[in-house]
């Protein structure tokens, strides 16, 4: 089972936050530091990987979610 990098952050507590919402859903996740250690687990770059069966899911779970466009005219 292959692990493939999902999304790079330059604070390693947004990964940690994406972390979290993706083990809520059962995807398992991990962490790999890609710069200096890290100091009181932020100010340093991270990258977080998942399953490559599970990259899809996981992005769509991560991503924006769309708004519809509120109509201003009244008729």
């Amino acid at each position: 089972m292959s692990w493939i990098t999902l999304k790079t952050t330059s604070i390693r507590w947004e990964a940690e936050l994406m972390q979290q919402m993706l083990a809520a859903h059962n995807i398992p996740v991990r962490i790999l530091d890609l710069g200096i250690a890290c100091y009181f687990s932020s100010g340093s770059p991270a990258a977080l990987q998942v399953h490559s069966e599970d990259q899809w899911t996981a992005l769509l779970l991560l991503s924006p979610i769309e708004e519809e466009p509120i109509d201003t005219q009244e008729n």
